[in-house]
Formats: structure tokens, sequence, C-alpha cells
């Protein structure tokens, strides 16, 4: 056989074998799988109770002012020793009573086209007190003013033990949940699944604080100050993702 008549028999051995292995691996190489995803629907809902309120918080201070700063601290300190005693003989404990502002400030007097002068000094400490009893805030409040409070900021008022609201509150919250879950799956015609996950916020205590200073400092010479606790609002806010089945 002449090299050429080699050469040529050579490539067509070559041809016929790769035409003979291209259907083979063709078929060695599948498709990928796409998985398709659950369908669901992610849902909001929130739970809300009403409840009357078992403890007050009220924040006040004396507001002292003298010609030197060591005479201003020293009568405020004065005044405030009589406060802290008449809050004791009210029934607050010690533990319930915390200094939450101590101040002392130069005092100015301003003309125009001439420097301040210095009238004096200013001194101011400020408690806070939790009552455990909201039917003793009138005459509690009347008993500090009594003894020398003259600045009174607010009151705000909350539960010892919250817990057994708030668990009444997710119930409500699940509840509305399922609820509205269900609603939307009979409208889209679709089977609901089980639940994918839930999630809870933080608890609120709607109730924004009372704001009762200056009547308060004015009914110190009256009847006990009137004071209206009302209703605080528990509630508690959740989010669901649910399963559906077409």
């Amino acid at each position: 056989m002449t090299p050429r008549l080699r050469a040529l028999t050579l490539v067509s051995a070559l041809m016929a074998a790769t035409a003979l292995a291209a259907p083979v691996m063709a078929q060695s190489a599948p498709a990928p799988h796409v998985m398709q995803a659950q369908p669901s629907i992610s849902l909001s809902a929130y739970g809300e109770v009403k409840v009357a309120p078992d403890m007050a918080t009220i924040t006040f201070g004396v507001v002292t002012e003298a010609t030197t700063a060591a005479e201003a601290m020293a009568q405020n300190a004065a005044r405030m020793t009589q406060v802290i005693a008449a809050l004791r003989r009210a029934g607050i404990s010690e533990r319930d009573i915390q200094t939450s502002g101590l101040n002392l400030s130069a005092q100015y007097d301003y003309v125009q086209n001439e420097p301040p002068r210095l009238r004096g000094y200013q001194a101011s400490n400020r408690v806070t007190v939790v009552i455990n009893d909201v039917n003793a805030v009138g005459t509690t409040a009347d008993a500090v003013v009594a003894a020398g409070v003259n600045q009174i900021d607010g009151i705000t008022f909350g539960l010892k033990n919250p817990k057994a609201a708030e668990d009444q509150a997710r119930r409500a919250a699940v509840t509305a949940l399922q609820s509205k879950a269900s609603l939307y799956a009979d409208a889209l015609g679709v089977r609901l699944g089980g639940i994918r996950s839930l999630n809870e916020g933080g608890p609120d205590m709607g109730q924004p604080p009372v704001f009762v200073g200056n009547r308060m400092a004015m009914a110190a010479d009256s009847a006990s100050t009137p004071v209206a606790p009302g209703e605080l609002t528990v509630r508690i806010d959740i989010t669901g993702v649910y399963d559906i089945v077409r």
C-alpha cells in the first residue's frame, strides 16, 4: 500500500469512529432537573387586650435658688429630706425611690447692652417613685407637694407582672393570623398548608404618659388630687408564613 493510500485509509477510520461516538456522548449528559419552590403566603396580624393598671411611676423634684451655690444646695437638701420622709410615711419603700437628676447652675440677669449679671444659683433634685397602689397616687402627690416638691414632670401607669396580659394578646394574635390566612386561601381558591414560620414583635404597652404637674401642685390645699388610671392596651404583633396547596 502506497503512503498516500495509507493516509486516506487512516482519515476515513477516524471519521467513522467520531460519527459512532457522537450519539453516545449526547446521551451521557442529561438535562438538569429544576426544583420548583413551594408556594406560600406571608401575613401579619396582632392581638390586643385591655387591662387596668396596678402601678404608677411619678417623677417630681425640688428646685431652690439662693445667692450662693452652697446655700442653694443646702436648702434643696433640707427640703428633699422632708420629701423623702413624706414618701416613707405614705408607705413608699426605699427601693421604689430613685434619684433621677441632680443639677446646680448659675442664674444670670440679662440687660440689653450690658454684660450678664450673676443673680445666684439654682439647685434641682429630681426623683422617680414607683407607687404600687394606683389608688394612692393622688394622696402621695399631695403629700410630697406639702413637703416641698415644686416640680412634677408626669406620671405613667403600668403592670407589675405583664406576662398574663401579654399571653392573652399572643393568643388573640394567633387567632387573628389563622383567620386571615384561611380567608386568603379561600379567596385564592387554594388549600392552606402548614405554617412554615412564625415571628413575634415586642409587646407594646400602648398608653402615653399623662402629664399632670400643674394640677397636682395646685391641689395641695384642697381635696386629694384626682388621678384617673384608665386602661392599658397590651398589643402583640406577629408575622407568619403558610404553605399553600393548589
